[in-house]
């Protein structure tokens, strides 16, 4: 079973986070931001990952370190689950219409963690959730997991169908290089590892 279970508390967040790479898409999430919680949703829907989050976080202050801290134990979690990556796909690309939005994801789980991120947003919140914020999430979650993530917006004008793209994209590049391949012997490198 690849799963991982964390729980992570500091001043600012309280989050609890349980996992399985191999689900069907089931999700139950509460960050007390609506629209983070939907974004959320479809990186478990399309990847077909469960994922039972839930975090209290310091949300009269701003969206920020939930967002942030969500994205570390998120990356954590992923990390967690895929365990020594023996016979994982490694690779991962998905490109997403979102009615006038085209979205680019690719991923690379090689251990070393690195974003490259161009995406626009023309207004500053979507909700209680600051558009800023999206790029800021995959950051930690990124980094936190040790993945190479691209994500570009090829065009697009609806900044929530932009957000959207963007996370069913990379729940979809994800599924893709987490999944076994019965044809890999040990790890998809040329070193024998992947960290």
């Amino acid at each position: 079973m690849r799963t991982a279970n964390i729980s992570r508390n500091t001043y600012e967040t309280k989050i609890c986070l349980n996992l399985d790479i191999d689900g069907s898409g089931v999700s139950n999430i509460d960050t007390g931001i609506g629209f983070f919680d939907h974004m959320l949703t479809h990186i478990a829907r399309h990847g077909f990952f469960d994922i039972d989050l839930s975090c209290d976080g310091d949300l009269d202050v701003d969206c920020h370190h939930t967002v942030e801290d969500v994205g570390i134990v998120l990356g954590k979690g992923i990390g967690e689950a895929l365990g020594d990556k023996v016979g994982i796909k490694r690779y991962g690309s998905s490109i997403i219409p979102m009615d006038e939005t085209l979205v680019l994801c690719s991923i690379d789980l090689s251990g070393r963690s690195v974003l490259v991120f161009d995406a626009d947003f023309t207004v500053p919140a979507l909700g209680m959730f600051d558009t800023e914020m999206v790029e800021e999430f995959f950051r930690a979650l990124s980094s936190n997991c040790g993945m190479n993530l691209h994500i570009k917006v090829l065009y697009g004008k609806n900044n929530h169908h932009i957000a959207e793209g963007i996370f069913k994209a990379f729940g979809r590049a994800l599924d893709m290089a987490a999944q076994i391949d019965p044809r890999i012997e040990g790890t998809l490198s040329t070193k024998g590892m992947l960290e």
